[in-house]
């Protein structure tokens, strides 16, 4: 496959990049600096230098040339309004604009589980990202592309553990930014799954396994 990722440098997006390129997959992305854009070549991704924000819908339908499929892995994490609404938002509907000038169908939107963070008291700027999220889901999902968000829960570092939960929904838990990686492979893999939202928690099943379930003949 060719994949265009949005957020190859965070930390789904470059864990992402790299199985793909280690199971023999094209990686492109998108990137601020020069200096990452180096790096990224230096091992094999193709990627280009813009600012999400600042690029036109043209522009972004050029950078993704040709591909096979988009992932978008951006994210604000909740912080500042202003980097919430053109990242999780503004961000979202120029790329699923730019993909539909591009002639391409096949988006991957990694969301948040809705639960996330409930038992907390949360700021004005968190609950603002959890309703920017939520607009971008409902804008991917009401789009004629053939679309899958995945929301997973609560992302750790650390190592993958190859299993999961994964499912239209999942109880909010815990997950490795690694195992999200690796279900995004397979997920990209699987042709038979679209136009779906998954959710996706810690939990006993292979991932492979657990991807094959979620397909609907």
């Amino acid at each position: 496959m060719d994949v265009f990722i949005i957020g190859i440098t965070g930390g789904i997006g470059g864990l992402l990049a790299q199985r793909l390129r280690s199971r023999g997959d094209a990686v492109r992305g998108l990137v601020r600096r020069d200096d990452q854009q180096t790096e990224l070549a230096a091992g094999g991704v193709d990627a280009r230098v813009g600012d999400l924000s600042g690029m036109t819908v043209e522009e972004l339908a050029a950078a993704f040339g040709g591909v096979d499929a988009i992932v978008f892995t951006a994210g604000s994490n909740g912080g500042s309004r202003e980097v919430t609404r053109a990242v999780d938002g503004e961000g979202v509907a120029k790329a699923i604009e730019a993909a539909r000038l591009a002639g391409l169908e096949r988006f991957v939107l990694v969301s948040v589980l809705p639960e996330s963070w409930r038992e907390r008291d949360l700021g004005d700027d968190v609950e603002y990202y959890f309703a920017v999220k939520k607009g971008a889901d409902v804008a991917l999902s009401r789009s004629d592309l053939n679309w899958l968000i995945l929301r997973p829960s609560l992302l750790l570092d650390g190592p993958a553990t190859g299993t999961v939960s994964l499912g239209p929904a999942e109880f909010h838990g815990e997950i490795a930014r690694d195992d999200v990686a690796a279900t995004l492979v397979e997920l990209l893999h699987e042709p038979r799954i679209g136009r779906q939202i998954l959710e996706l928690n810690t939990g006993s099943t292979p991932i492979e396994e657990a991807v094959r379930a979620n397909v609907r003949e």
